[in-house]
Protein backbone atom coordinates (compact mmCIF):
# COMPACT_ATOMS: atom_id res chain seq x y z
CA UNK A 1 0.00 0.00 0.00
CA UNK A 2 1.37 3.51 -0.81
CA UNK A 3 1.50 6.23 1.51
CA UNK A 4 -1.38 7.79 -0.25
CA UNK A 5 -3.55 4.86 -0.35
CA UNK A 6 -2.64 4.82 3.54
CA UNK A 7 -3.09 8.45 4.31
CA UNK A 8 -7.00 7.95 1.76
CA UNK A 9 -7.87 5.24 3.93
CA UNK A 10 -7.58 6.98 7.38
CA UNK A 11 -9.17 10.57 6.05
CA UNK A 12 -12.50 8.47 4.92
CA UNK A 13 -12.84 6.60 8.35
CA UNK A 14 -12.56 10.13 9.71
CA UNK A 15 -14.60 11.66 7.55
CA UNK A 16 -17.06 8.70 8.50
CA UNK A 17 -16.49 9.25 12.45
CA UNK A 18 -17.50 13.38 12.13
CA UNK A 19 -20.67 12.26 10.15
CA UNK A 20 -20.01 12.08 6.22
CA UNK A 21 -22.29 9.64 4.84
CA UNK A 22 -21.40 8.94 0.98
CA UNK A 23 -20.56 6.62 -1.28
CA UNK A 24 -17.06 4.75 -2.13
CA UNK A 25 -14.89 6.45 -3.57
CA UNK A 26 -12.82 4.69 -6.34
CA UNK A 27 -9.07 7.28 -6.61
CA UNK A 28 -7.53 6.19 -9.29
CA UNK A 29 -3.71 8.24 -10.09
CA UNK A 30 -3.49 9.59 -14.05
CA UNK A 31 -0.73 10.86 -16.34
CA UNK A 32 -1.51 14.87 -16.96
CA UNK A 33 -2.21 14.30 -20.46
CA UNK A 34 -4.77 11.96 -19.73
CA UNK A 35 -5.83 14.72 -16.32
CA UNK A 36 -6.16 17.17 -19.29
CA UNK A 37 -8.12 15.45 -21.73
CA UNK A 38 -10.84 14.03 -18.73
CA UNK A 39 -11.26 17.75 -17.37
CA UNK A 40 -11.92 18.86 -21.07
CA UNK A 41 -14.52 16.16 -22.27
CA UNK A 42 -15.91 16.22 -18.60
CA UNK A 43 -15.58 12.39 -18.56
CA UNK A 44 -13.49 9.69 -19.30
CA UNK A 45 -14.84 8.65 -22.48
CA UNK A 46 -16.95 10.94 -24.15
CA UNK A 47 -18.82 11.02 -27.81
CA UNK A 48 -15.63 12.84 -30.45
CA UNK A 49 -16.31 16.09 -31.42
CA UNK A 50 -14.27 18.54 -32.90
CA UNK A 51 -15.00 21.24 -30.43
CA UNK A 52 -13.00 19.45 -27.50
CA UNK A 53 -10.10 19.37 -29.41
CA UNK A 54 -10.24 23.29 -29.55
CA UNK A 55 -10.91 23.08 -25.82
CA UNK A 56 -7.91 21.10 -25.06
CA UNK A 57 -5.29 23.17 -26.54
CA UNK A 58 -7.20 26.23 -24.84
CA UNK A 59 -6.49 24.35 -21.48
CA UNK A 60 -2.82 23.36 -22.55
CA UNK A 61 -2.04 27.08 -23.12
CA UNK A 62 -3.67 28.31 -20.02
CA UNK A 63 -1.35 25.63 -18.14
CA UNK A 64 1.29 26.64 -19.71
CA UNK A 65 0.97 30.18 -18.84
CA UNK A 66 0.41 29.09 -15.55
CA UNK A 67 -3.59 29.91 -15.09
CA UNK A 68 -4.89 26.94 -14.41
CA UNK A 69 -3.34 23.86 -12.86
CA UNK A 70 -5.75 20.32 -12.16
CA UNK A 71 -5.45 19.13 -8.79
CA UNK A 72 -8.78 16.09 -9.27
CA UNK A 73 -11.86 15.33 -11.69
CA UNK A 74 -14.29 13.72 -9.36
CA UNK A 75 -17.48 12.29 -11.00
CA UNK A 76 -20.99 11.65 -8.65
CA UNK A 77 -22.09 8.23 -8.56
CA UNK A 78 -22.23 5.08 -6.61
CA UNK A 79 -19.35 4.67 -6.71
CA UNK A 80 -17.45 7.73 -7.33
CA UNK A 81 -14.87 8.01 -8.96
CA UNK A 82 -12.28 10.82 -8.21
CA UNK A 83 -8.76 10.89 -10.64
CA UNK A 84 -5.63 12.36 -9.37
CA UNK A 85 -2.78 13.56 -11.15
CA UNK A 86 0.23 11.66 -10.64
CA UNK A 87 2.39 14.03 -10.59
CA UNK A 88 0.88 16.40 -7.86
CA UNK A 89 3.06 16.31 -4.98
CA UNK A 90 1.83 13.55 -1.70
CA UNK A 91 0.24 16.75 -0.08
CA UNK A 92 -1.30 18.12 -3.01
CA UNK A 93 -3.07 14.95 -3.50
CA UNK A 94 -3.53 13.92 0.39
CA UNK A 95 -5.49 17.46 0.32
CA UNK A 96 -7.26 16.09 -2.83
CA UNK A 97 -8.61 12.83 -1.58
CA UNK A 98 -10.01 14.80 1.66
CA UNK A 99 -11.65 17.23 -0.85
CA UNK A 100 -13.35 14.52 -2.68
CA UNK A 101 -14.59 12.77 0.20
CA UNK A 102 -16.35 16.72 0.88
CA UNK A 103 -17.66 16.16 -2.76
CA UNK A 104 -18.68 12.60 -2.52
CA UNK A 105 -21.29 13.59 0.97
CA UNK A 106 -22.53 16.57 -1.23
CA UNK A 107 -23.59 14.58 -3.88
CA UNK A 108 -24.94 12.12 -2.17
CA UNK A 109 -26.74 14.12 0.39
CA UNK A 110 -28.16 17.05 -1.82
CA UNK A 111 -31.52 16.74 -3.41
CA UNK A 112 -30.79 18.12 -6.56
CA UNK A 113 -27.70 15.84 -6.83
CA UNK A 114 -29.91 12.85 -5.77
CA UNK A 115 -32.53 13.73 -8.06
CA UNK A 116 -30.60 13.46 -11.69
CA UNK A 117 -28.80 10.73 -10.27
CA UNK A 118 -31.77 8.92 -10.01
CA UNK A 119 -32.96 10.00 -13.14
CA UNK A 120 -29.37 8.54 -14.80
CA UNK A 121 -30.29 5.44 -13.00
CA UNK A 122 -26.86 4.15 -13.14
CA UNK A 123 -23.17 5.73 -13.51
CA UNK A 124 -22.39 8.34 -16.24
CA UNK A 125 -19.81 7.12 -17.18
CA UNK A 126 -21.24 3.66 -18.13
CA UNK A 127 -23.84 5.86 -19.96
CA UNK A 128 -21.53 8.14 -21.64
CA UNK A 129 -19.06 5.14 -23.13
CA UNK A 130 -22.60 3.59 -24.82
CA UNK A 131 -23.30 6.87 -25.83
CA UNK A 132 -19.80 6.90 -27.62
CA UNK A 133 -19.66 3.66 -29.04
CA UNK A 134 -23.24 4.29 -30.82
CA UNK A 135 -22.19 7.63 -31.68
CA UNK A 136 -18.73 5.54 -33.63
CA UNK A 137 -21.44 3.05 -35.05
CA UNK A 138 -23.31 5.67 -36.74
CA UNK A 139 -20.27 6.98 -38.19
CA UNK A 140 -19.06 3.35 -39.48
CA UNK A 141 -22.52 3.59 -40.62
CA UNK A 142 -23.22 7.22 -41.89
CA UNK A 143 -19.97 8.75 -42.00
CA UNK A 144 -17.96 11.27 -39.98
CA UNK A 145 -19.15 14.29 -41.85
CA UNK A 146 -22.99 13.73 -41.79
CA UNK A 147 -22.41 12.40 -38.05
CA UNK A 148 -20.42 15.59 -37.21
CA UNK A 149 -22.67 17.57 -38.78
CA UNK A 150 -25.40 16.07 -36.23
CA UNK A 151 -23.35 17.06 -33.34
CA UNK A 152 -22.53 20.11 -34.22
CA UNK A 153 -26.52 20.74 -33.97
CA UNK A 154 -26.94 18.99 -31.04
CA UNK A 155 -23.85 20.62 -29.50
CA UNK A 156 -24.79 23.81 -30.45
CA UNK A 157 -28.25 23.84 -28.01
CA UNK A 158 -26.81 21.89 -25.39
CA UNK A 159 -27.84 23.85 -22.75
CA UNK A 160 -31.32 24.34 -24.43
CA UNK A 161 -32.75 21.32 -21.39
CA UNK A 162 -35.69 21.72 -19.14
CA UNK A 163 -34.06 20.91 -16.19
CA UNK A 164 -37.06 20.52 -14.26
CA UNK A 165 -38.46 17.97 -16.72
CA UNK A 166 -37.38 14.28 -16.86
CA UNK A 167 -34.78 12.35 -18.60
CA UNK A 168 -37.32 9.93 -20.09
CA UNK A 169 -40.61 11.65 -20.65
CA UNK A 170 -43.57 10.65 -23.84
CA UNK A 171 -44.17 12.32 -26.86
CA UNK A 172 -46.94 14.49 -26.17
CA UNK A 173 -50.73 12.78 -26.27
CA UNK A 174 -52.09 12.43 -30.19
CA UNK A 175 -55.21 13.94 -29.20
CA UNK A 176 -56.32 15.86 -26.67
CA UNK A 177 -58.55 14.27 -23.93
CA UNK A 178 -62.18 14.40 -25.06
CA UNK A 179 -64.08 17.03 -22.73
CA UNK A 180 -66.93 15.67 -20.83
CA UNK A 181 -70.22 17.65 -20.55
CA UNK A 182 -70.28 19.99 -16.96
CA UNK A 183 -72.39 18.57 -14.01
CA UNK A 184 -75.80 20.99 -13.13
CA UNK A 185 -75.79 22.91 -10.33
CA UNK A 186 -78.74 22.95 -8.32
CA UNK A 187 -79.31 26.61 -9.79
CA UNK A 188 -79.08 24.96 -13.15
CA UNK A 189 -81.26 22.43 -13.03
CA UNK A 190 -83.99 24.30 -11.71
CA UNK A 191 -83.31 26.81 -14.54
CA UNK A 192 -84.20 23.79 -16.39
CA UNK A 193 -87.45 23.44 -15.23
CA UNK A 194 -88.34 26.95 -16.16
CA UNK A 195 -91.23 26.94 -19.44
CA UNK A 196 -89.24 26.94 -22.87
CA UNK A 197 -85.50 26.10 -21.07
CA UNK A 198 -86.01 22.65 -21.48
CA UNK A 199 -85.99 23.06 -26.19
CA UNK A 200 -82.55 24.58 -25.42
CA UNK A 201 -79.85 21.99 -26.19
CA UNK A 202 -77.71 21.20 -23.11
CA UNK A 203 -74.23 21.33 -24.20
CA UNK A 204 -72.22 18.09 -24.64
CA UNK A 205 -68.73 17.00 -25.07
CA UNK A 206 -67.46 17.09 -28.47
CA UNK A 207 -65.09 14.62 -30.41
CA UNK A 208 -61.31 14.63 -29.65
CA UNK A 209 -58.71 17.40 -30.96
CA UNK A 210 -55.58 16.73 -32.20
CA UNK A 211 -52.87 18.03 -29.92
CA UNK A 212 -51.57 20.97 -31.35
CA UNK A 213 -47.84 20.54 -31.98
CA UNK A 214 -46.20 21.88 -29.24
CA UNK A 215 -49.44 22.34 -27.00
CA UNK A 216 -47.48 24.29 -24.79
CA UNK A 217 -43.63 26.41 -24.72
CA UNK A 218 -41.31 24.02 -25.36
CA UNK A 219 -38.26 24.87 -23.36
CA UNK A 220 -36.46 21.49 -23.91
CA UNK A 221 -35.16 22.01 -27.76
CA UNK A 222 -33.16 19.02 -27.86
CA UNK A 223 -35.83 16.51 -26.59
CA UNK A 224 -38.43 18.47 -28.86
CA UNK A 225 -36.25 17.85 -32.06
CA UNK A 226 -35.13 14.36 -31.39
CA UNK A 227 -38.81 13.72 -31.20
CA UNK A 228 -40.85 16.02 -33.93
CA UNK A 229 -37.56 17.00 -36.97
CA UNK A 230 -39.89 15.76 -39.74
CA UNK A 231 -36.85 14.11 -40.96
CA UNK A 232 -33.88 12.87 -38.66
CA UNK A 233 -33.21 9.29 -39.29
CA UNK A 234 -33.41 7.11 -35.82
CA UNK A 235 -29.18 7.68 -35.13
CA UNK A 236 -29.80 11.65 -35.43
CA UNK A 237 -32.51 11.27 -32.74
CA UNK A 238 -30.58 9.00 -30.89
CA UNK A 239 -27.46 11.75 -31.21
CA UNK A 240 -29.81 14.53 -29.93
CA UNK A 241 -30.89 12.87 -27.19
CA UNK A 242 -27.17 11.17 -26.01
CA UNK A 243 -26.01 15.23 -25.33
CA UNK A 244 -29.79 15.92 -23.38
CA UNK A 245 -29.26 13.10 -21.43
CA UNK A 246 -25.31 14.25 -20.42
CA UNK A 247 -26.06 17.85 -20.70
CA UNK A 248 -29.15 17.15 -17.90
CA UNK A 249 -26.17 15.03 -15.79
CA UNK A 250 -23.83 18.08 -15.34
CA UNK A 251 -27.04 20.50 -14.48
CA UNK A 252 -26.29 20.06 -10.77
CA UNK A 253 -22.57 20.19 -11.04
CA UNK A 254 -23.10 23.86 -12.52
CA UNK A 255 -26.16 24.65 -10.41
CA UNK A 256 -24.37 23.73 -7.29
CA UNK A 257 -20.94 24.80 -7.93
CA UNK A 258 -20.21 27.05 -5.17
CA UNK A 259 -21.88 25.43 -2.45
CA UNK A 260 -19.71 21.75 -3.53
CA UNK A 261 -16.77 23.66 -3.96
CA UNK A 262 -16.97 25.37 -0.70
CA UNK A 263 -18.65 22.43 1.30
CA UNK A 264 -15.55 20.34 -0.09
CA UNK A 265 -13.24 22.42 0.51
CA UNK A 266 -14.56 23.17 4.23
CA UNK A 267 -14.14 19.56 5.09
CA UNK A 268 -10.61 18.92 3.28
CA UNK A 269 -9.66 21.97 5.67
CA UNK A 270 -11.27 20.44 9.00
CA UNK A 271 -10.04 16.66 8.01
CA UNK A 272 -6.52 18.01 7.62
CA UNK A 273 -7.15 19.90 11.10
CA UNK A 274 -8.13 17.02 12.72
CA UNK A 275 -5.98 14.16 10.61
CA UNK A 276 -2.78 13.56 13.43
CA UNK A 277 -1.48 11.06 11.63
CA UNK A 278 -0.40 13.28 8.94
CA UNK A 279 3.13 14.17 9.60
CA UNK A 280 3.47 17.58 10.00
CA UNK A 281 5.51 19.03 6.63
CA UNK A 282 2.81 17.14 4.57
CA UNK A 283 0.43 18.88 6.84
CA UNK A 284 1.59 22.16 5.96
CA UNK A 285 2.31 21.83 2.56
CA UNK A 286 -0.93 20.54 2.35
CA UNK A 287 -2.31 23.73 3.99
CA UNK A 288 -0.34 26.16 1.69
CA UNK A 289 -2.72 24.40 -1.05
CA UNK A 290 -5.34 25.23 0.41
CA UNK A 291 -4.34 28.40 0.95
CA UNK A 292 -3.78 28.70 -3.15
CA UNK A 293 -7.22 26.88 -3.82
CA UNK A 294 -9.26 29.06 -1.40
CA UNK A 295 -7.86 32.76 -2.35
CA UNK A 296 -10.35 35.88 -2.94
CA UNK A 297 -9.84 35.79 -6.57
CA UNK A 298 -9.72 32.91 -9.27
CA UNK A 299 -6.24 31.49 -10.24
CA UNK A 300 -4.63 33.03 -12.81
CA UNK A 301 -6.97 36.31 -12.43
CA UNK A 302 -4.72 39.43 -12.31
CA UNK A 303 -7.23 42.07 -10.79
CA UNK A 304 -10.11 40.54 -7.94
CA UNK A 305 -12.81 40.80 -10.84
CA UNK A 306 -13.59 37.38 -10.66
CA UNK A 307 -15.48 35.57 -8.09
CA UNK A 308 -13.37 32.42 -6.86
CA UNK A 309 -16.10 29.92 -5.95
CA UNK A 310 -14.30 27.52 -3.68
CA UNK A 311 -13.25 31.06 -1.35
CA UNK A 312 -16.84 32.16 -1.50
CA UNK A 313 -18.02 29.11 -0.83
CA UNK A 314 -15.86 27.87 1.85
CA UNK A 315 -15.92 31.45 3.29
CA UNK A 316 -20.34 30.84 3.81
CA UNK A 317 -19.91 27.31 4.84
CA UNK A 318 -17.46 28.67 7.55
CA UNK A 319 -19.75 31.05 8.45
CA UNK A 320 -22.96 28.78 9.01
CA UNK A 321 -21.21 26.09 10.84
CA UNK A 322 -19.79 29.01 13.35
CA UNK A 323 -23.16 30.81 13.82
CA UNK A 324 -25.68 27.94 13.43
CA UNK A 325 -24.29 24.54 13.58
CA UNK A 326 -22.71 21.51 11.56
CA UNK A 327 -26.66 19.99 11.51
CA UNK A 328 -28.02 23.61 9.69
CA UNK A 329 -24.87 23.61 7.35
CA UNK A 330 -26.30 19.81 6.78
CA UNK A 331 -29.44 20.92 6.47
CA UNK A 332 -28.57 23.97 3.65
CA UNK A 333 -26.29 21.34 1.81
CA UNK A 334 -29.07 19.24 1.21
CA UNK A 335 -32.17 21.53 0.50
CA UNK A 336 -30.37 24.40 -1.54
CA UNK A 337 -28.71 24.97 -4.62
CA UNK A 338 -26.58 27.91 -5.57
CA UNK A 339 -29.83 30.20 -6.02
CA UNK A 340 -31.08 29.55 -2.68
CA UNK A 341 -27.54 29.32 -1.13
CA UNK A 342 -26.51 33.13 -2.17
CA UNK A 343 -29.76 34.57 -1.71
CA UNK A 344 -30.05 33.32 1.67
CA UNK A 345 -26.64 32.98 3.22
CA UNK A 346 -24.82 35.78 1.64
CA UNK A 347 -25.43 39.16 4.11
CA UNK A 348 -24.27 42.21 3.79
CA UNK A 349 -21.56 41.99 6.63
CA UNK A 350 -19.97 38.34 4.37
CA UNK A 351 -20.10 40.47 1.34
CA UNK A 352 -18.04 43.24 2.95
CA UNK A 353 -15.88 40.93 4.22
CA UNK A 354 -15.15 39.29 0.94
CA UNK A 355 -14.36 42.60 -0.53
CA UNK A 356 -17.61 42.03 -3.29
CA UNK A 357 -18.75 44.38 -5.66
CA UNK A 358 -20.56 44.98 -8.93
CA UNK A 359 -18.49 46.56 -11.29
CA UNK A 360 -19.17 47.87 -15.22
CA UNK A 361 -16.97 48.92 -17.88
CA UNK A 362 -17.14 51.79 -19.44
CA UNK A 363 -15.84 53.20 -23.01
CA UNK A 364 -11.96 52.65 -23.44
CA UNK A 365 -12.11 50.13 -21.32
CA UNK A 366 -12.08 51.41 -18.32
CA UNK A 367 -13.90 49.77 -15.16
CA UNK A 368 -15.51 51.43 -12.22
CA UNK A 369 -17.42 50.02 -9.40
CA UNK A 370 -20.94 50.33 -10.37
CA UNK A 371 -22.33 49.29 -6.96
CA UNK A 372 -22.10 47.75 -3.29
CA UNK A 373 -25.68 46.94 -3.05
CA UNK A 374 -26.33 43.61 -1.47
CA UNK A 375 -28.81 42.64 -3.62
CA UNK A 376 -27.34 43.88 -6.84
CA UNK A 377 -24.18 41.72 -5.25
CA UNK A 378 -26.40 38.75 -5.16
CA UNK A 379 -27.68 38.86 -8.38
CA UNK A 380 -24.46 39.27 -10.31
CA UNK A 381 -23.15 36.48 -8.95
CA UNK A 382 -26.23 34.54 -9.79
CA UNK A 383 -26.70 35.53 -13.18
CA UNK A 384 -24.52 33.30 -15.11
CA UNK A 385 -26.32 30.25 -13.81
CA UNK A 386 -29.87 31.68 -14.95
CA UNK A 387 -31.14 28.34 -17.39
CA UNK A 388 -27.34 27.01 -17.87
CA UNK A 389 -26.27 30.00 -18.54
CA UNK A 390 -27.58 30.20 -21.85
CA UNK A 391 -30.59 32.26 -23.16
CA UNK A 392 -34.28 31.46 -22.58
CA UNK A 393 -35.72 30.00 -26.03
CA UNK A 394 -38.34 27.87 -26.34
CA UNK A 395 -39.93 26.56 -29.42
CA UNK A 396 -43.79 28.01 -29.89
CA UNK A 397 -45.22 26.87 -32.77
CA UNK A 398 -44.94 24.42 -35.46
CA UNK A 399 -46.24 26.29 -38.75
CA UNK A 400 -48.52 24.20 -41.66
CA UNK A 401 -45.30 24.48 -43.83
CA UNK A 402 -43.16 22.43 -40.93
CA UNK A 403 -41.60 25.97 -40.39
CA UNK A 404 -40.42 26.14 -36.71
CA UNK A 405 -40.85 28.95 -34.84
CA UNK A 406 -38.82 29.78 -31.79
CA UNK A 407 -39.25 32.50 -29.08
CA UNK A 408 -36.68 34.19 -26.80
CA UNK A 409 -38.29 34.74 -23.28
CA UNK A 410 -36.11 38.11 -22.96
CA UNK A 411 -38.45 39.33 -20.22
CA UNK A 412 -37.26 36.43 -17.76
CA UNK A 413 -33.87 35.81 -18.20
CA UNK A 414 -32.98 39.33 -18.51
CA UNK A 415 -30.44 38.37 -21.31
CA UNK A 416 -30.00 40.02 -24.95
CA UNK A 417 -28.91 37.91 -28.12
CA UNK A 418 -26.02 38.40 -29.48
CA UNK A 419 -26.91 38.20 -33.22
CA UNK A 420 -24.17 36.79 -34.91
CA UNK A 421 -24.01 33.88 -32.40
CA UNK A 422 -27.75 33.36 -32.42
CA UNK A 423 -28.07 33.00 -36.37
CA UNK A 424 -25.29 30.74 -36.44
CA UNK A 425 -26.86 28.37 -33.46
CA UNK A 426 -30.00 29.14 -36.08
CA UNK A 427 -28.07 27.43 -38.65
CA UNK A 428 -27.27 24.78 -36.76
CA UNK A 429 -30.91 23.94 -35.74
CA UNK A 430 -32.52 23.99 -39.55
CA UNK A 431 -29.76 21.55 -40.14
CA UNK A 432 -31.43 19.17 -38.06
CA UNK A 433 -34.68 20.02 -38.42
CA UNK A 434 -34.98 20.55 -42.26
CA UNK A 435 -37.06 23.23 -42.70
CA UNK A 436 -37.01 27.36 -41.87
CA UNK A 437 -36.97 27.94 -38.54
CA UNK A 438 -37.66 31.83 -37.02
CA UNK A 439 -36.45 33.34 -33.88
CA UNK A 440 -38.39 36.30 -32.33
CA UNK A 441 -36.61 38.30 -29.92
CA UNK A 442 -36.21 41.97 -29.46
CA UNK A 443 -32.73 43.99 -29.97
CA UNK A 444 -30.86 46.48 -27.84
CA UNK A 445 -33.99 48.99 -28.03
CA UNK A 446 -36.46 46.65 -27.09
CA UNK A 447 -38.00 46.42 -30.62
CA UNK A 448 -38.94 43.42 -31.96
CA UNK A 449 -37.04 41.67 -33.99
CA UNK A 450 -37.27 38.14 -36.26
CA UNK A 451 -34.26 36.39 -36.93
CA UNK A 452 -34.74 33.59 -40.06
CA UNK A 453 -32.50 30.93 -41.23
Amino acid sequence: MTELEDYAGRLEALAQRLGLEHYAVDFELAPASLMTEIAVYGLPIRMPHWSYGVRYIHQLVRQSMGHSKIFEVMFPGDPCRAFLMDSNSLAENTLVAAHVLGHADFSRNNQLFARFHAMAGGNIVEHAAAHAQRIQQAIEAAGLERVEAVLDAALALESHVDVSGELRRPPYPEFVPEKTAPTETAFQQRFGQLPGAAEKASPSAGPPLRTRIPPHAEYDLLWFIAHYAPELEQWERDIFLAVRAESLYFYPVFACQIMNEGWASYWHARLLREADFLPQPLYLSAIKAHSDVVRPFASGEQTALAVNPYHLGFTLWEHIVDKQGLERAREVMRDEDDFGFIRNCLDRDLAEKAGLFVYEARPGGELRVASRDLEAIREAILAPKYNYGAPRVAATELKSDGTLVLTHEHASDGRGLDAARAKKVLEYTRRAWRRAVRLHTVNERGEPVELVS
